[in-house]
Parts: C-alpha cells; sequence; structure tokens
C-alpha cells in the first residue's frame, strides 16, 4: 500500500499543518539540497525569471554609465540593488529550470530579491536628502541627514528580521515543521520596514509640497514626479511583501506566482527605469542647481 502524497500531514497533530505544494509535473530528484516541498508555493516561471534578469541588467549597465558620467556616488546604492536584483532572478532561474525543491537555490534567490529593494531605497532616501540640502532646508520637517540616518538604519534592521525569518522557514520546512513562528519574524520584519517608510513618504510629502512653488520655478516637477512614483512603486512592493506574509503560508498571496510578478518584480523594475529616464546626476545634479544663487540655502 503506498503512503499518504508528499506533503501531506497525516500525524493528527492540532498545530498548523506544514504542508506545502509538490509539483505533479516536476518529481522531487531527492539531492542532498532538496526540500519534501517547493516553499515557494509553485514551482517558480523560467520566463519571468530570465526577463526580470535581462531587465534588470540592461538598467544596470545604463545606471553605471550614469553614475560614472554624472559622479552622482551617493546614488550608486541603486547600482548595487540591480546587481543583487540580477544575481536573485539567475538564481530562481536554476529553480526554475533545474530544480525548485532545491532549498539553497531558494534561500539565495530569497536574499538578493528582499535585500536589492533595501539598496534602492537607499537611493531614494539620498535623493530626498539631497533635494532638501539644494533646494532648501526650510521647507524639510527633518534634517537631511537625518532623513538618511533614521531610514537607512530602519531598512538594514527590518531586512535582516526578514532574511532570519526567511531561512527559519526554509529550515521548518524542510524538516516538516510547523513555520508559523518564523512567519511571524519574517512578518514583525516587514511590518516595521512598512511602517519606517510610510513615515518616509509622510516627510517627503510635506517637504515636496512646501517646496513646490520651489521645484516648479527650477523646473524639477518632472524629476520630483517621477521620483515620487518610483518611491510609491516600492513602497507598493514592501506592502505587497507584508500582506503576502500576514495571510501566511499557502495563501492566496504567496501560491500565485502572478502576484509576485505584478507585486514584487513590476513595482521595482518601473522604478529603476523611472530612474535611468530621470537620473539625479542630470536632473539634480550640481551644475543643474549650482546656477542658481540660493541653490545651497
Amino acid at each position: 500500500m503506498s503512503g499518504p502524497p508528499e506533503g501531506v500531514d497525516t500525524s493528527g497533530s492540532s498545530s498548523p499543518p506544514s504542508q506545502g505544494y509538490v509539483d505533479p509535473d516536476f518529481p522531487n530528484p531527492g539531492g542532498d539540497w532538496d526540500v519534501p516541498v517547493i516553499i515557494y508555493g509553485y514551482t517558480p516561471s523560467f520566463v519571468l525569471a530570465v526577463l526580470a534578469a535581462v531587465l534588470f541588467f540592461i538598467s544596470f549597465c545604463i545606471h553605471l554609465f550614469q553614475t560614472l558620467r554624472y559622479r552622482t556616488w551617493w546614488f550608486a546604492t541603486v547600482t548595487i540593488s540591480l546587481v543583487f536584483e540580477v544575481a536573485g532572478y539567475i538564481a530562481r532561474c536554476l529553480s526554475a529550470e533545474k530544480d525548485p525543491y532545491h532549498l539553497l537555490y531558494f534561500i539565495i534567490q530569497y536574499f538578493f530579491i528582499v535585500t536589492a529593494p533595501v539598496f534602492l531605497a537607499a537611493g531614494i532616501y539620498a535623493v530626498l536628502s539631497v533635494l532638501m540640502n539644494r533646494i532648501g532646508r526650510q521647507y524639510s520637517p527633518i534634517a537631511p541627514k537625518l532623513v538618511l540616518a533614521i531610514f537607512i538604519t530602519s531598512d538594514v534592521v527590518a531586512t535582516v528580521t526578514q532574511i532570519a525569518g526567511a531561512s527559519l522557514i526554509g529550515v521548518k520546512q524542510s524538516k516538516r515543521e510547523d513555520p508559523t513562528t518564523a512567519n511571524n519574524i519574517l512578518l514583525g520584519g516587514l511590518a516595521y520596514q512598512v511602517f519606517a517608510m510610510g513615515v518616509f513618504c509622510i516627510l517627503a510629502g510635506i517637504f515636496l509640497f512646501r517646496a513646490r512653488h520651489e521645484l516648479k520655478a527650477r523646473r524639477l516637477i518632472a524629476f520630483t514626479s517621477a521620483f515620487v512614483a518610483a518611491t510609491l512603486l516600492v513602497y507598493l512592493r514592501t506592502c505587497f511583501r507584508l500582506a503576502e506574509t500576514a495571510e501566511g503560508l499557502g495563501g492566496n498571496l504567496y501560491s500565485h506566482e502572478v502576484y509576485f510578478g505584478v507585486l514584487e518584480f513590476a513595482p521595482i523594475v518601473l522604478a529603476v527605469y523611472l530612474f535611468n529616464g530621470f537620473h539625479p546626476g542630470r536632473c539634480i545634479g550640481g551644475k543643474r542647481l549650482a546656477s542658481n544663487p540660493d541653490a545651497e540655502k
């Protein structure tokens, strides 16, 4: 008589089940790094992973050129974020094509894809700090240096917590143990990140509203519109991650890749290309604002 299907808990325990997704069309290779279930909740799409890797690599090349051309070293974190995105989606390609049960592939892709937006957010924080310094500190609710110190620190703390939680989820599922505690750790990191970035959006909104006439006078409305759009896209992605984790493993958001594609991949790729089109080095670089005698007030 055959045993129970892979991923089905027959122990009768009252604790939440540790069941997961098993692809009937992709047998588990049973290698050293293979776990009983596919932690993604689905078999990742190879096409999506390749598309993402290619688009992020193209944006990386453009951002690297722009960083060198405009010497905007303070915005170089975006280039780093794109290196992470490419690495993450390459690992996801390996999961999709070679072995979706492979725990190491999952951890690598998760680490890089989750960490990459932190460097992108750091670039966003730097843009606001530079705008506050160059447009006028009197429009800002807090000192420009505090923007970087507070929000970069918050993102680091939140991301370390998320990675720890995600790693524990992988370990728990590999042992067919209840991953609820690990998921709660991940949830806590995401909740803090959503809160911190929400505060940043409020501060940025206050500054841009107060400085709206100055921004219009310097013909920076198009750039600030792109900056706001990119910021909200990154925030949307963070809110999605929070909702996905709050719903729990096996939830609708977690177990359908379409949500990952629309609410993780798409917002970040749009944000980085917005900054390609409206690069801070070209729009608010030294030459653009130094011509105004009030630029450093």
